[in-house]
């Protein structure tokens, strides 16, 4: 812009300067200092363009400079004619970038009114964000009492369940002790409460083993840790049940289970020799059930005739 301040400045100058020209001819003869301001203006002009109009190609003003009032007459042979059309040349260019310059600061004022109203509708927006709402008082709230939370209920676990199945067991009362601790242990292992069952069989053996229950009640507790998965227990109490009580009413069954449990335990031979025995002492009594049980006990023993 200060380039093209100093062609302009220098332009008026030298407009001023081509009345003399015209008016004097012979001045073409001295006219070198004006020649080489010309030059120098071009050169100027020129770099004011590059600026202007970095890609090379002028853009039409809308501003254009009024035609230049054409020069006296001269010879076009003339310095002073070249000089004169050199100036015109230059005037001419000047109003294009004078037009080009315009054009561009109009543009720039637009885009700068642009910016300020967005910037100020962005400022108006955030006051009106935080600004407080203008709202009457807030009324005073009026404590409650929290509701009561229903108590929660104690969650429900497997021994829970297991205690309340235990406890629904009814436990006889008939006056007699030693057959009600029997068939209280009967019924727990009936509804399949075996330890319960061991326990209360095992208490009755101890306290009743001289009664007429005792041969029973330890049968059954072989028969409850045997469907407790209790092979090795199960054996113990079949075969005391069967020494100390060989001629108690379930003596023969202990025998039949213990030749079921030997099996469990991986103890064929053994097995085999129960069922010798079973057959040898209760043969000729053995009910259909213990028999078959037996016979079937002899097959998977693999005890041969």
């Amino acid at each position: 812009m200060r380039h093209m301040l100093m062609a302009f400045t220098a332009l008026v100058s030298l407009t001023g300067a081509g009345g003399l020209v015209a008016s004097v001819p012979a001045l073409a003869a001295d006219d070198s200092p004006v020649v080489a301001r010309v030059d120098r203006l071009e050169k100027e002009m020129r770099a004011v363009q590059r600026k202007v109009f970095p890609a090379g190609t002028p853009v039409q003003p809308d501003i254009v400079a009024a035609p230049a009032t054409p020069a006296p007459s001269v010879p076009s042979s003339t310095p002073v004619s070249d000089l004169i059309n050199r100036v015109a040349a230059l005037e001419g260019q000047l109003a294009t970038v004078t037009g080009q310059v315009e054009q561009n600061s109009f543009k720039l004022k637009q885009l700068e009114d642009k910016v300020n109203r967005l910037q100020a509708e962005q400022s108006t927006d955030a006051v009106g964000s935080t600004a407080p709402a203008l709202t009457s008082a807030p009324k005073p709230a009026v404590a409650t009492a929290p509701a009561a939370k229903p108590a929660a209920k104690p969650a429900t676990t497997a021994s829970d369940t297991r205690k309340a199945g235990v406890a629904a067991v009814e436990r006889p009362d008939t006056g007699n002790a030693a057959n009600d601790a029997y068939t209280y242990g009967f019924r727990l292992w009936e509804a399949k409460f075996y330890p319960e069952a061991q326990e209360q069989l095992k208490a009755t053996v101890e306290k009743y083993g001289t009664t007429n229950v005792a041969s029973r009640a330890h049968n059954l507790l072989g028969r409850a840790y045997l469907d407790d998965g209790k092979p090795a227990l199960a054996s113990v109490a079949f075969y005391e049940n069967y020494q100390k009580r060989p001629d108690g009413d379930r003596a023969a069954q202990s025998l039949t289970y213990l030749g079921d449990a030997l099996i469990q335990l991986k103890k064929p031979a053994d097995a085999c020799k129960v069922y010798k025995e079973l057959n040898d002492s209760y043969g000729a009594t053995l009910s259909a059930d213990l028999r078959s049980m037996m016979e079937k006990g002899r097959a998977r023993a693999k005890c041969g005739a």
